[in-house]
């Protein structure tokens, strides 16, 4: 899966959807994708695919099940793996929930 691919498949599950960040503010639930990191696989002098390890974010008022789930199924059927993580910001009153996963196209 490509990152376009992933922006078109995140912004199906209907919250707002950015790269990064949005250039305002936002009322959550709102989901923010940035790639963290990147790597190559070469073979005779040629890179044969890219390897982005990418964070999806999920911002939250309060403990959402339903909106990790959507996220969860939406990952789960493109048979991307991933790993969890959950943080409170107290400055912004939200959650974030992160979701890690590696696209290698």
């Amino acid at each position: 899966m490509t990152l376009p691919e992933l922006a078109q498949k995140l912004k199906a599950l209907g919250y707002p959807v950015t790269y990064s960040h949005f250039k305002s503010a936002q009322e959550p639930p709102f989901i923010c994708y940035l790639v963290v990191d990147g790597d190559t696989f070469s073979a005779d002098n040629k890179v044969l695919s890219k390897i982005s390890y990418v964070d999806i974010e999920l911002y939250v008022n309060i403990k959402d099940l339903a909106a990790e789930k959507k996220i969860e199924d939406m990952l789960n059927e493109n048979e991307l793996p991933w790993s969890y993580d959950e943080l409170f910001i107290r400055d912004e009153g939200v959650f974030k929930c992160t979701y890690s996963i590696t696209l290698i196209n």
